[in-house]
């Protein structure tokens, strides 16, 4: 039986390799699962366990008791083949939540249609994000569903000096500062006591727009 805290990453390149590391180091059990003996032996001692075997045949992961998780990533991408093929025996597994790399908008649709609820696209997702910070002055960007984001910026000298909460920066700008952050502190949350002061750098959430228009003040 899998660990209540563990996955099963299947499709170790460059997007499952860093998802399985990442997953690593905040203390989860990951199962990683690739048909490429020289990645395998290249993650050995980095996983929980990492194992080389044909992730399109059903009986290869039940042996692996990869039937038994919770949580499963399905990372193969370029092979598209593959990836449809051990996303079918991972819903045949019933596995409860299963997260999938796509490549393309007709690999992810396919993919949703044999019932995988998580498709994710890693480059699609990149360039858009690269894009926002290329044209604004944020120093990060991260994008939600129905026109929302939340940017890091510096904070403009429009705020600097004074309570947040007597900016009237919501009303004007249509954003919300949420965290701030000081050289040599970390980040804490905003409140309306909260004055902020010179090269402070902040966390602000609203709508895209606003938001990469508020991180343009200066």
């Amino acid at each position: 039986m899998a660990a209540a805290d563990s996955v099963v990453v299947i499709g170790l390149g460059r997007f499952g390799t860093a998802l399985a590391v990442e997953l690593m180091a905040a203390g989860t059990e990951v199962l990683g699962i690739d048909d490429d003996e020289d990645i395998v032996q290249s993650l050995n001692g980095q996983l929980t366990q990492v194992v080389r075997a044909d992730s399109t045949k059903e009986e290869a992961l039940r042996q692996l008791g990869v039937h038994e998780f919770d949580r499963a990533v399905l990372g193969i991408g370029t092979d598209i083949e593959a990836s449809i093929l051990t996303g079918s025996l991972l819903v045949n597994f019933h596995v409860p939540h299963v997260w999938a790399k796509a490549i393309s908008e007709p690999h992810g649709r396919i993919l949703e249609q044999i019932g995988i609820g998580h498709v994710v696209y890693p480059e699609h997702d990149m360039g858009r994000r690269v894009a926002h910070l290329v044209r604004g002055a944020m120093l990060d960007y991260i994008q939600f569903e129905d026109d929302y984001a939340m940017v890091k910026t510096v904070a403009p000298a429009e705020l600097v000096g004074k309570r947040l909460g007597d900016t009237g920066v919501r009303s004007r700008h249509g954003i919300t500062v949420v965290a701030v952050h000081r050289k040599g502190a970390g980040f804490t949350y905003a409140t309306p006591d909260t004055v902020l002061e010179a090269g402070d750098t902040v966390i602000v959430s609203g709508r895209t727009a606003a938001a990469e228009r508020f991180a343009q003040l200066r």
